[in-house]
């Protein structure tokens, strides 16, 4: 099964800064804010959801492409992935332009300040599904230029190409219209349940009412593990504890690659979703979203530990 990942391609700078930030800031000041931290560390690691989703999938024996724009800073990017297994031949260079870059300053408290550059990632909507070269069997629309995204769902509508829906951040640009009208007809709509939340809020769907608009609804839920909906029935997968919770950066990303990798196998809809379980967990162990490996061997011993594949897995990469 070919499934193409499209969505944003970026690089995080990651810094930390050894004191608070809240005994720098004059709250009588605020209007006229000049301050600059001098941080301890930083750091610059891969990002972007479609790559960090590709990254897992192909950890797992798949076989990815990813749908992006990038500039001219790209070139040890795409040769890092493409050493994963990873298929860069649909990205865009953008002549001119930085890849899209996230910048946060994180203090002892864990307070935040961060900012995003969209750069390359601005023209993403200059490409087209109707220009590949190989018709994928199901296209991944993470967030991406709102634009963007728009016209990926449009085109996968006409060209009767299979979409997972993941608007996740992206959420707070968009109407209530145009959550009903991309996510309705969607194979598989992919959300968390604060997400789903704002779906709710938006459109007045519930649980019931979403999947008579897609079909398959998978809601992760934290600690809670996450709930598929599938073929009318309801699958609740539990988590897999983490030896150490390092960082959440791209768990989500994680659960979707080891979920999706799971379907492009065929495998039964419990049996996908603890895939999903046991890579988001390898994910938050780890500090960034691609920074996790394993072995054949390592993940299926310890997948065995928790859950029952059948030997299904033997196949897995």
């Amino acid at each position: 099964m070919h499934i193409l990942f499209t969505g944003s391609i970026a690089y995080d700078y990651l810094m930390t800064f050894p004191g608070y930030f809240k005994d720098h800031l004059l709250p009588d000041k605020l209007d006229t804010i000049s301050v600059s931290f001098l941080v301890d560390s930083m750091t610059r690691q891969r990002g972007g959801t479609a790559p960090n989703i590709a990254y897992t999938y192909a950890l797992l024996g798949g076989r990815p492409t990813i749908m992006g724009t990038v500039g001219e800073d790209f070139g040890d990017y795409r040769a890092w992935l493409e050493a994963q297994g990873v298929d860069c031949s649909a990205v865009k260079l953008i002549p001119g332009t930085f890849t899209a870059s996230f910048f946060a300053n994180t203090d002892r408290g864990n307070a935040q300040i961060a900012s995003f550059f969209p750069g390359a990632m601005a023209y993403a909507a200059v490409q087209s599904l109707y220009d590949l070269e190989r018709r994928p069997d199901i296209v991944v629309i993470s967030p991406n230029a709102p634009d963007a995204m728009r016209k990926f769902v449009r085109e996968c509508k006409e060209l009767g190409l299979r979409y997972v829906y993941d608007p996740s951040q992206q959420l707070a640009r968009m109407t209530a219209d145009v959550v009903c009208e991309d996510v309705d007809g969607a194979w598989m709509l992919t959300v968390n349940d604060y997400e789903f939340g704002l779906i709710q809020k938006m459109t007045g769907w519930d649980e019931a009412e979403a999947q008579k608009h897609v079909a398959v609804l998978v809601i992760t839920r934290g600690e809670k593990g996450a709930t598929l909906f599938a073929e009318g029935v309801r699958t609740d997968v539990s988590i897999v504890p983490a030896r150490q919770a390092v960082d959440p950066t791209g768990v989500g990303d994680a659960f979707r690659a080891g979920l999706l990798r799971g379907v492009a196998a065929g495998w039964p809809w419990p049996l996908c979703g603890q895939v999903g379980a046991l890579a988001a967990t390898y994910c938050l162990e780890h500090s960034g979203p691609q920074s996790h490996h394993y072995s054949r061997a390592e993940f299926l011993t310890r997948f065995r530990e928790h859950f029952d594949d059948g030997e299904l897995l033997n196949e897995l990469f």
